[in-house]
């Protein structure tokens, strides 16, 4: 099997990961809307962006797995990914070394079941995993990818 046939088949792999990922979680949130609304009613953030939030994460969300499900998107969901699994680990951590006081969660389904150690260690696989689909995206030949990176498009 040919290098570049390997890594197409592992960005598959991992787009088709966090694509599950991002359209369990956005789902589960709006299969329990007000579960949802109250869990972020419950976070230490300032009561105005509390909204923006309720309507922006699970759109991302979707919007993110969409990305990956397109080539010519995917590298922007790979980035759309590791950005907001950069923020949610970070988080993850802030609550882990007691930075609010108390320790919150808005996680839907079976992810609400984790610990924080867990959902430390969770999130970091798929801040990795996100990397590791940017940079193999980049690594594969011109003819199997449409768009080479998001500079291609903003530039060109």
């Amino acid at each position: 099997m040919k290098l570049s046939m390997r890594r197409g088949a592992i960005v598959e792999i991992i787009a088709a990961l966090l694509i599950l990922l991002f359209l369990y979680t956005s789902v589960s949130k709006f299969v329990d809307f007000k579960g949802f609304v109250f869990d972020m009613y419950n976070q230490p953030f300032p009561n105005w962006i509390k909204p923006i939030l309720i309507w922006s994460v699970p759109i991302l969300e979707i919007l993110i797995s969409l990305a990956l499900m397109f080539d010519k998107l995917r590298i922007f969901g790979f980035w759309g990914s590791f950005v907001i699994m950069t923020m949610f680990t970070i988080y993850a951590a802030t609550v882990l070394a007691n930075f609010f006081g108390r320790i919150p969660c808005s996680c839907g389904g079976v992810i609400k079941y984790l610990s924080w150690n867990q959902h430390l260690i969770f999130n970091v696989f798929f801040v990795s995993i996100s990397a590791i689909g940017i940079w193999l995206s980049n690594k594969l030949p011109k003819s199997t990818r449409k768009i080479k990176n998001v500079e291609q498009i903003a530039f060109h």
